[in-house]
């Protein structure tokens, strides 16, 4: 494992020296997606739909959706099972035009078993400003199956969301006049001055002129007019193919629930000395039975035997020399022969003690 985490540290280090695309470093101002959500009704389900009873909400919208397609149910025993109420949630990607189709996720909020085979009734996808956005409609693709007999249950991935693939069509398009931009802001996904400065430099490169600008460490902005081009797209389609070196923080990850580490290929430690070990404690019971001796008066007794140890194993007081490059700083952890979740004690450790000279994250 230990070897593997070397072998990975080392891959990444080489890979972080290649150069990147522009348009996988940044965001592009107004080239953004807008989050849907919409409540509708799934039906068709086997036997596996909301309890009435314990979810009313459900019985309300399915009145409301018959009343609307002329059956009035007004005053009915109707609790049917094979209805569950949903909540419908989309994207709508960047220059979404209408009648464009895209995808959506179904999840139940009562306590339907699952949504296994149902359809997806009709349902209106609001956005942030409460405006209807797109439709969705279809059958739903569940990711898990249920079983269940009097005694016992058995479930596989999750049958209480799905997904309906193109599920929903576009019915307006958000109003954004990217060809009237005169200054186009590259927002890096991971703020840094020196990433930042580089793109800078990369993108007056390209056109021969100071079109570009770093505002702040997360920021770039480019001047439109000053590149000679004809609009925005044009000017984005250049610019997001330009290579740049990004700079990296050095960071440590670890995630105590599955023993994983992730190093950054800066990380450095300085020289410190670390004892790592485990104490033992073992007994044993080993009872003895005695018998009297034949044809004479007595009971049997059982006298008992017991042992205790107390070891302890470890490999006492290791050095780890100051690491230059993470090849280094590994290894030097390596040298202690602990097991993977050791280890992300032993870095906390290192790191409360100051030594450990990177941003140090724990999941």
């Amino acid at each position: 494992m230990i070897r593997f985490l070397l072998a990975l540290c080392l891959f990444a280090s080489a890979a972080l020296a290649e150069p990147i695309r522009i348009k996988d470093l940044v965001e592009f101002d107004g080239v953004r997606g807008n989050d849907l959500v919409g409540y509708g009704l799934v039906v068709g389900l086997n036997g596996t739909g909301d309890g009435l009873r314990n979810a009313p909400f459900t019985e309300e919208i399915m009145a409301n959706l018959l009343e609307r397609l002329g059956a009035n149910v007004t005053g009915e025993e109707f609790r049917p099972k094979n209805v569950a109420a949903v909540f419908v949630t989309a994207q709508l990607p960047p220059f979404a035009r209408a009648g464009g189709r895209i995808d959506v996720t179904v999840s139940a909020i009562g306590d339907a078993k699952s949504l296994l085979g149902g359809t997806l009734v009709m349902t209106p996808l609001n956005g942030a400003d409460g405006q209807i956005y797109a439709v969705a409609q279809g059958t739903i693709i569940a990711g898990g199956v249920s079983a269940e007999g009097d005694a016992a249950r058995v479930t596989q991935g999750v049958p209480t969301a799905g997904v309906i693939p193109s599920g929903a069509r576009v019915e307006r398009e958000v109003e954004f006049d990217f060809a009237g931009l005169p200054v186009l802001r590259l927002a890096l996904k991971a703020a840094d001055f020196t990433t930042a400065a580089r793109i800078e430099q990369a993108v007056n490169a390209e056109f021969g002129a100071r079109v570009a600008e770093m505002q702040d460490a997360g920021t770039v902005a480019v001047d439109i007019g000053a590149t000679g081009m004809l609009s925005p797209a044009h000017v984005l389609a250049r610019i997001e193919g330009i290579l740049v070196e990004p700079e990296t923080r050095a960071r440590v990850v670890v995630d105590q629930r599955s023993g994983t580490i992730v190093m950054g290929a800066d990380v450095r430690i300085s020289r410190v000395a670390v004892a790592q070990g485990n104490l033992t404690l073992r007994v044993e019971e080993s009872p003895l039975v005695v018998q009297p001796n034949p044809f004479t008066e007595g009971e049997t007794v059982v006298v008992p035997r017991t042992s205790a140890s107390i070891g302890k194993e470890g490999t006492g007081l290791a050095e780890v020399q100051g690491g230059t490059d993470l090849a280094e700083v590994v290894a030097g952890l390596n040298a202690l022969g602990v097991a993977p979740h050791d280890m992300i004690d032993i870095l906390k450790s290192i790191n409360a003690a100051g030594a450990l000279h990177a941003e140090f994250v724990v999941n």
